[in-house]
């Protein structure tokens, strides 16, 4: 289960070997081509061939630097999903980890530079089933674990700019907002294609043989949901590590719940800020406001944090900086069944 044992401390090369990969890692992460044959539309737009795309997504999704090519889905729009955080004893650490990722509803789990050591995201079909997984968790580790709901959006993207040329526009969207309901057929859509696209000429054709329905039915499923705010974006979703990201800090603010919104949307609207949301507090944490930064090391982190901090006016608040400093585990969130291939 541990990817990453111990992150390196040095920026690496390039991950792309060329301007089409550049490309297939920074364009398409958003506005992927949802037609028939996906990678022959991208393969026109860079000037190569179909089967050279597929290879080179797989290469780089072999080589970690590529999560999948599917669906983001929203938090909070289906099934029910929160992060949360255990204090592992340090010389455990590795092994209740382990036990942690095990459950296949759990998509993220880092170690991070706390007493709460480890945080992970759990993502399952309902209240019911999310509870479940922390309860055993619970059992299992017999660690302490805090839940830590979402519930404001301030600006959740998960996209990495690699151009420079700025990030999209923070979107605000204020709690509580209830799951939607699936049709059995989104339902067995979602499961077929909640692990990615397969890298074939018609891949949702693929997707629909798995699911049970034709390829239209796939496509007009998807750009419903887009749509419908359930998917955030579809496309390439890559790695920030593997990306040259080294660093990255979960930064977290105790804000008096009667000003913590428009706090939380200045720091939203920061540079540099990739995520940003409240959460609810819990015993033995008491913050609210939480956002994500990331760079090539500690040292670009801070500088960047102390920046934001100056210009949000956030020095006066209680606050803490938790560094990751392993990646036990990280996929896309599983919100039904694996569907087989």
């Amino acid at each position: 289960m541990l990817l990453d044992a111990c992150l390196p401390k040095t920026t690496p090369q390039p991950v792309f070997a060329d301007d089409a990969d550049f490309r297939l890692l920074n364009d398409f992460q958003r506005d992927f081509p949802l037609v028939t044959r996906p990678f022959a539309r991208i393969a026109g737009e860079l000037g190569i061939t179909e089967s050279d795309v597929l290879s080179r997504l797989a290469a780089l999704r072999d080589g970690g630097t590529v999560s999948r090519v599917g669906p983001v889905f929203s938090p909070r729009r289906v099934g029910a999903s929160t992060l949360a955080a255990l204090k592992a004893p340090p010389d455990h650490l590795d092994e209740i980890a382990a036990v942690v990722s095990a459950h296949p509803e759990i998509n993220h789990n880092y170690a991070r530079e706390h007493d709460w050591n480890l945080w992970f995201v759990v993502a399952a079909p309902d209240a019911v089933a999310l509870a479940r997984v922390l309860r055993e968790i619970r059992r299992e580790t017999g660690c302490p674990v805090i839940a830590l709901p979402l519930r404001v959006e301030y600006h959740i993207d998960l996209g990495f700019d690699l151009a420079g040329k700025g990030r999209t526009a923070s979107n605000v969207s204020y709690g509580p907002v209830e799951p939607e309901v699936l049709s059995a057929s989104e339902v067995a859509v979602m499961g077929a294609l909640q692990a990615g696209l397969p890298l074939i000429g018609r891949p949702f054709a693929g997707i629909g043989k798995r699911a049970g329905v034709s390829e239209a039915v796939v496509l007009d499923t998807v750009r419903d949901w887009l749509a419908r705010g359930i998917v955030k974006r579809f496309g390439v979703v890559v790695r920030h590590h593997e990306l040259g990201y080294r660093a990255n800090a979960m930064c977290v603010w105790d804000v008096p719940d009667a000003l913590v919104d428009a706090v939380g949307e200045r720091l939203a609207a920061a540079d540099g800020v990739n995520l940003c949301y409240r959460r609810a507090r819990a015993d033995g944490w008491p913050y609210s406001l939480y956002c994500m930064i990331h760079g090539h090391d500690q040292a670009a982190v801070r500088a960047q944090l102390a920046r934001i901090v100056a210009q949000c006016g956030l020095a006066d608040y209680p606050s803490e900086v938790l560094f990751s400093t392993r990646r036990f585990k990280q996929c896309g969130a599983r919100y039904v069944a694996e569907r087989p291939s």
